[in-house]
């Protein structure tokens, strides 16, 4: 814990981010949408169909098309 306060996480934010909470059905698609998405474009770049400056314009471009919960924390 100590380690994590050293970071600027205290024990407020770890319960927030614990609290469980139901995920809407739109937004567990928005979650796979995303995840199938970048595993796409992750082949594509691996193939060498896309450089890796495409691959992080287009991967921007999918978080704020597919809005992830863990978006904020991806940047």
């Amino acid at each position: 814990m100590n380690n994590l306060q050293n970071q600027g996480i205290s024990k407020r934010d770890i319960n927030a981010v614990s609290e469980k909470r139901p995920v809407p059905q739109e937004q567990m698609q928005r979650e796979v949408d995303y995840v199938r998405a970048q595993q796409i474009l992750t082949a594509m770049m691996n193939c060498g169909l896309i450089s890796l400056s495409e691959f992080n314009k287009i991967t921007e471009l999918n978080r704020k098309t597919f809005s992830p919960l863990l978006a904020e924390i991806m940047l």
